[in-house]
């Protein structure tokens, strides 16, 4: 078989990833650079809902597509949503990345990609998740409650903020001195690694998602 073939073969098995995001988008670019560094995913699109997002430039240069799909570009809910899916499906994706994105998804989204849409959260739920826990709403909370540890969850994503299935998790010490700023900074060092290595148990087989096998 010649190099080309093999090469074709290659892509035809690697998952292809949809990524979504609304502001850095760190865990995607930590994702983007295991990739280039042999990781056997391929990045296929991002989706962005906000102008302004750094995560854009990450995939400029990464040569990935990248799209602005926001209540901007559909003041329609449903339309939006529809525009997600078929983004998301021109683009051949297998599995849905989100990497910071700050809005709930529609239900054709969590219909299509039903059990194929992974989230990263700042706390080690089922504590610390729900409606309205994200950010330094989450650290707050785990500071007000004394916590002894705290950390980041990876779970698939449902109808229910936070509620999905729970495929990853990573603890984190707290010490009786700590702050908001610090308990960010300690979750936000472990969750680019948390995602990279979920993925790849998904990729090894480790990790199996429900219903069906999710290549092409």
């Amino acid at each position: 078989m010649i190099f080309s073939d093999v090469a074709e073969t290659c892509l035809w098995v690697m998952l292809k990833l949809g990524f979504m995001a609304s502001y850095n988008g760190s865990s995607m670019l930590a994702i983007l650079q295991a990739i280039e560094n042999g990781l056997e995913a391929a990045p296929a699109v991002l989706i962005y809902n906000n102008r302004e997002a750094n995560a854009r430039k990450y995939a400029e240069a990464y040569r990935m597509p990248a799209y602005h799909l926001s209540s901007k570009t559909h003041e329609d809910p449903e339309d939006l949503d529809r525009a997600i899916c078929n983004t998301l499906k021109k683009h051949q994706v297998d599995l849905v990345i989100l990497s910071g994105y700050m809005k709930k998804l529609g239900p054709k989204m969590l219909m299509d990609f039903r059990n194929r849409i992974l989230n990263i959260h700042p706390s080690l739920l089922p504590r610390f998740g729900g409606q309205g826990m994200y950010g330094d709403h989450v650290h707050k909370a785990v500071l007000q409650s004394g916590e002894k540890e705290t950390g980041a969850t990876v779970h698939i994503v449902t109808g229910e903020y936070d509620q999905g299935p729970i495929l990853n998790q990573r603890k984190v010490p707290l010490t009786d001195h700590e702050s908001v700023d610090s308990i960010r900074e300690k979750v936000q060092q472990i969750e680019p690694a948390l995602y990279l290595d979920t993925l790849e148990s998904i990729i090894s087989g480790k990790i199996t998602l429900p219903d069906k096998d999710i290549r092409h």
